[in-house]
């Protein structure tokens, strides 16, 4: 008997060892979420879902096959509790609505070419027209040829343009448009005139870069639907935090309202439903497409990369951010300063955006740390670049060389990055733009004593945005109007001494329709600073070209931007596509948000 009770006791303790062993070589993990997602689904197996059980429905949950709403059964409460074991929100289905979808003049996509009809009214009778939306101009003139004073033609952005010094109110144009797009009114029923569903696409919104559906949001505002409005403008503007800040809203100097008194303060309600989300403590959830097996690289993380990621992320798309600097944001981390758009709300921003399940990687150059062949290599679809234009224009004048001269981004990303600058006691900066400003302002906050900017033509002609230049007058800014550099002086240390420049006056108009600034012979007069930065302009880093791969067939203009479709974004090289400062050259933050959707359309 005891011999019995030693052999079975043996027995069983080798019979553990071997299932120990084989459990260790045996071992399959399973997902620890898939049991508690299990729990959550409706346990029915009626394979409603489109798979085998509820078994298999949870494995695809995890795994991102499928969304946290793949059951038919379950309600609002556990679809929720899903997408938070996944740590994402829970979205949804997005419903369908109807838009206007005009996007004012040639933003409207052609639904077919039809090179036979020449005239607004044969072709309005092919389906209503060639355009997608019902309302919307066909550009084929007909209002042109009716009108007998020569009073109206088509626009380069491809709807009619009154001269209303030479019309007479005769009601030609109306009556020869087939769409209703013009009509002959006074000033008083324009201004009793209220937006109405049949109208053409608004003013504020065919002028808004990223075409942002603003009287739509305005709105859900004064409704009080707030979420709804953080959401109509999310459809368009990933970045809304950031464009309340430093957007100089062009939407609104086309506002209707400013006929009667003051134009809406459209950009600062962008700036007001955003800051409600981002201090409610809470993110608004954001619908994701299923996956569409697409992978795309995004060189850059700026506001044109960030944005184009968005999109892609929310049509189904996998992403991967490239960045070059320690961290994304691009421009409008290191170009803007802190005082214009604090880092910490630009982080929360783009944690939102992250968090829809975009890889990124900071701290890799294109052409150094990786290159075209690796990307097409690792099985990406197609490649975006948003790269910006970190290239400061030089003056190209004796002496900028000298120690103590600083190009404009330079500067402002030395600053952002929180590198030590050695600044001057006074100090000139040269140029009338938006960087130039950010550049004197910051030097204020830095301790400097005296700022002065220098700018070859008049205030009137400066580009900067207005209240950039108020605040910066504010702030004890001092200008030297129609003054061009002309040589930097050094000093026995080899530092700058002083500028030297050319006092000018305004001739005629050049191509821009300013007035050319010309020299004054024997002009030259010294500003006596020792710390110079020049702000003139900027252009996108190209040397990655150089690695010999496909990417020298880029089609690249003279202006070192690339050469992209503006519908598609798409380059020469049909999987490679740009938008942003690297497309257009500097230009809005809005502007290169608004070239980030046209890419996943064309990826799908």
């Amino acid at each position: 008997m005891f011999e019995a009770i030693l052999f079975m006791l043996g027995l069983g303790a080798a019979c553990g060892l071997i299932l120990s062993v084989a459990s260790k070589i045996f071992y399959v993990y399973e997902d620890p979420r898939i049991a508690k997602v299990e729990n959550l689904l409706a346990g029915a197996n009626c394979g409603g879902c489109g798979y085998a059980g509820c078994s298999a429905a949870a494995d695809a949950i995890v795994t991102e096959d499928a969304p946290a709403s793949t059951c038919i059964l379950i309600g609002a409460e556990n679809v929720v509790a899903i997408a938070g074991i996944m740590g994402t929100e829970a979205g949804g289905a997005e419903a369908a609505r109807s838009y206007n979808n005009c996007q004012g003049g040639n933003r409207a996509t052609d639904r077919f070419i039809y090179d036979g009809a020449s005239r607004c009214s044969a072709l309005a009778l092919l389906y209503g027209g060639k355009r997608d939306c019902e309302i919307g101009c066909l550009g084929l003139g007909d209002c042109v040829r009716s009108c007998k004073f020569d009073a109206i033609r088509i626009g380069n952005n491809g709807y009619p343009v009154v001269d209303k010094d030479k019309c007479v109110g005769c009601g030609a144009c109306e009556q020869a448009c087939p769409k209703n797009i013009l009509e002959v009114r006074t000033m008083s029923q324009r201004l009793l005139h209220m937006n109405e569903h049949d109208d053409a696409l608004a003013p504020c919104r065919q002028t808004c870069p990223a075409q942002i559906d603003i009287p739509r949001y305005i709105a859900q505002i004064r409704e009080g639907e707030y979420e709804s409005a953080v959401d109509t403008i999310r459809e368009r503007n990933p970045l809304l935090l950031a464009c309340g800040r430093v957007c100089p809203h062009p939407c609104e100097d086309y506002c209707r309202r400013g006929l009667g008194d003051e134009p809406v303060s459209i950009n600062q309600l962008k700036r007001f439903v955003a800051d409600l989300e981002m201090n409610s403590g809470k993110r608004l959830p954001i619908s994701r497409a299923p996956k569409t097996g697409k992978r795309v690289a995004v060189i850059g993380g700026g506001p044109a990369g960030l944005s184009c990621a968005y999109f892609l992320r929310r049509v189904g798309h996998s992403v991967n951010i490239f960045e070059a600097m320690p961290k994304l944001g691009g421009m409008i981390r290191y170009g803007i300063p802190e005082y214009r758009l604090p880092k910490a709300v630009l982080d929360w921003e783009i944690e939102g955006i992250l968090n829809l399940g975009i890889k990124y990687h900071t701290n890799v150059r294109m052409g150094v740390d990786f290159n075209l062949g690796s990307l097409v290599g690792a099985g990406f679809d197609a490649v975006f670049f948003g790269i910006g234009a970190w290239n400061d224009f030089s003056l190209k004048i004796p002496g900028e060389d000298i120690e103590g001269c600083f190009t404009g981004i330079d500067f402002l990303a030395r600053v952002g990055n929180h590198t030590p600058v050695k600044l001057g006691r006074r100090a000139a900066v040269i140029g009338g733009g938006n960087t130039a400003i950010d550049c004197a302002r910051t030097l204020v906050r830095l301790g400097c004593e005296q700022v002065i900017l220098v700018y070859r033509r008049t205030r009137k002609e400066m580009p900067a945005n207005e209240v950039e230049i108020v605040a910066a007058e504010h702030e004890g800014i001092d200008f030297v109007f129609l003054a061009s550099p002309k040589r930097v002086l050094g000093d026995e240390k080899n530092e700058v001494g002083g500028l030297e420049y050319l006092k000018m006056e305004l001739g005629e108009p050049d191509a821009s329709g300013r007035r050319r600034p010309v020299p004054l012979e024997g002009s030259e007069t010294v500003l006596d600073v020792d710390m110079i930065i020049t702000a003139v302009g900027q252009s996108p880093d190209m040397t990655f070209r150089k690695e010999g791969t496909r990417l020298d067939e880029l089609d690249i203009t003279r202006w070192s931007t690339f050469n992209v479709n503006p519908e598609t974004c798409q380059t020469n090289v049909e999987y490679i596509f740009a938008a942003g400062d690297a497309a257009t050259g500097p230009s809005l933050v809005v502007s290169a948000i608004g070239g980030g959707p046209p890419v996943p359309s064309i990826c799908s």
